[in-house]
């Protein structure tokens, strides 16, 4: 295999491990905390958990080494979208293990969670491992969404881990599959399988996140990588000074990763959905906030700017959600099939027009025509509106070029706006991660194995005090059941981790709104270039800008 001279250095990085977990595997004992609770519905949870709820916080120091010593087969398993690190988390995983005992094995299941319900696995040995490590992707095994969450998948991933020996499996993915952790590991521990199950915490998007979890893995290195490209359009937009860039940037159910790549970047524009809701704003009022920049930027001379929309931000206008709810019974059951028989888009419009309510029908009205056909042509298997295919930052360039016009004819604005439309997603899911997330991940892997030397199930990898230089990291685990809370999913109560989402009393976003009055009329364009890996430490190991502010740093 051909490989490039960066992923050839990057093959010889060692990570930085927490200072505890630095002296070798005989010198880690464990402090245990307070027992703990869930974020809400204690009673509804703990009925759910009774065999892994209400444990003990617990962090590694330095220390004799009091757990008991046994052979160790360890699955892991990579579960949901791609993050920067996560080959990472098995290389440490890997390590700790060999480290306690040459003896211990790692299976890696294949393809996601699939891969322990149909028993497709490797064995990892050095040669395979030193393939992948400091590297982005999960091509190390694979991964998959298939969620752990019936008694039949118990009882069958039981069974291999029982042909195989297995003694613990670790779980690498966001709240979902660390969701799917926690009640595995519940089925196991009421079964007595003997069988640990630890989770890591991974999602570019940042909402894996909690008074315990500071940052979920990939976050850092997915943030970096849009910064770089969305620096480099402004270094193009102030060059060339004559486009607005309207970029749309990954983050459905909030708002982290556009906000990071704000606070990074400096843009004129960044809209968050949490704000959005929070001020219930109507599609028309956020063309008028994109649209009062252009015009001042255009009264100095400046017909260009930069504008950040993030993925999710229109199922965050109420009225936007009023529509799609509209939509979806409109053309419930035989009704699509009448709609879809009309040969020509007039008719189909008229259709429409007499379906939906009056209220409905004027924020349809506003959209432009290709948004509308998107809306009824692209469905979903149950006939709903696909909201993730909606492109946002096409929407809002169209909406605020209507404003413009509207501006231009009362006599009130006398630029030009001439838009470029952008996507950042998949090009930071699984870039060679950062210094940060390459030592982050590797210390979740090694911590997780600590956890499972230790006897714990049902915990999470935890490492915090991530502001700070590596050795001042710390070490340890939490119950998944303490993020836990009751939502309604498809119809059911189900017991899930809270998502996190951007807190607008929190200083991120608070030094975010102090700031942004001012981006959105002036040139404050920050470009951070790409991510460093060799150099100072304060260019090499800079952590986000979330995380800084939220630390006070």
């Amino acid at each position: 295999m051909k490989i490039s001279p960066l992923q050839k250095a990057r093959y010889e990085y060692s990570p930085k491990l927490p200072g505890m977990l630095r002296n070798g595997i005989s010198e880690i004992c464990v402090k245990e905390g307070e027992e703990t609770q869930s974020v809400a519905d204690q009673d509804a949870i703990k009925a759910l958990f009774p065999n892994t709820y209400g444990k003990k916080e617990i962090t590694f120091e330095r220390g004799e080494n009091t757990s008991t010593p046994k052979k160790q087969v360890v699955g892991v398993i990579l579960s949901g979208g791609q993050a920067p690190g996560g080959h990472n988390v098995i290389c440490g995983l890997y390590d700790a293990l060999k480290a306690t005992n040459p003896d211990n094995e790692l299976f890696g299941f294949k393809n996601g969670p699939s891969g322990l319900i149909d028993d497709d696995y490797l064995v990892f040995d050095d040669a395979y491992i030193d393939e992948y490590r400091n590297t982005g992707g999960f091509d190390i095994i694979g991964s998959g969404r298939t969620k752990l969450e019936t008694e039949e998948q118990f009882a069958v991933a039981a069974e291999v881990c029982r042909k195989h020996g297995i003694t613990a499996i670790v779980i690498i993915g966001g709240d979902d599959s660390n969701t799917n952790a926690a009640v595995l590991a519940e089925y196991f521990a009421a079964h007595n399988t003997g069988v640990q199950v630890i989770g890591c915490p991974k999602t570019i998007d940042g909402d894996l996140k909690n008074e315990d979890i500071e940052i979920s893995f990939g976050f850092d290195t997915a943030t970096k990588t849009y910064s770089e490209v969305i620096g480099n359009i402004e270094r193009d937009a102030n060059s060339a000074k004559k486009y607005w860039h309207f970029i749309k940037v990954m983050g459905r159910s909030a708002s982290h990763v556009a906000l990071e790549c704000a606070l990074e970047t400096q843009p004129n524009i960044c809209l968050i959905s949490e704000e959005v809701a929070a001020k219930k704003m109507s599609l028309s009022q956020i063309a008028d906030y994109i649209a009062d920049s252009v015009a001042k930027r255009a009264e100095k001379g400046m017909n260009f700017g930069v504008a950040i929309i993030p993925e999710g931000v229109v199922e965050f206008v109420p009225e936007f959600s009023a529509l799609i709810a509209e939509i979806n019974e409109l053309l419930a059951g035989s009704k699509a099939d009448a709609f879809n028989a009309l040969p020509t888009w007039a008719e189909k419009y008229e259709f429409i027009k007499n379906g939906l309510t009056k209220e409905s029908f004027e924020v349809f009205d506003i959209l432009p025509q290709g948004i509308q056909q998107q809306l009824f042509l692209e469905r979903d298997p149950h006939g709903n509106v696909q909201v993730s295919l909606i492109e946002s930052e096409k929407l809002f360039s169209a909406l605020v070029a209507d404003k413009l016009a509207q501006r231009k004819a009362e006599g009130k604005y006398n630029g030009k706006f001439n838009a470029l439309h952008h996507f950042f997603g998949y090009e930071g899911r699984c870039a060679f991660p950062s210094n940060f997330d390459a030592d982050y991940c590797y210390s979740l892997g090694y911590n997780a194995f600590m956890l499972i030397q230790y006897g714990y199930t049902g915990y999470l990898s935890k490492i915090s005090n991530l502001s700070k230089p590596a050795t001042e990291w710390v070490a340890g685990g939490m119950p998944i059941t303490k993020m836990m809370n009751i939502e309604r999913r498809h119809g059911e109560d189900k017991p899930v981790i809270r998502k996190a989402l951007v807190e607008l009393e929190g200083k991120p976003f608070k030094f975010f709104e102090a700031n942004r009055d001012q981006w959105a009329e002036e040139t404050c364009y920050v470009y951070p270039g790409a991510i460093q890996y060799y150099g100072p430490a304060e260019v090499c190991d800079l952590t986000t800008r979330t995380l800084a502010l939220e630390k006070g740093e």
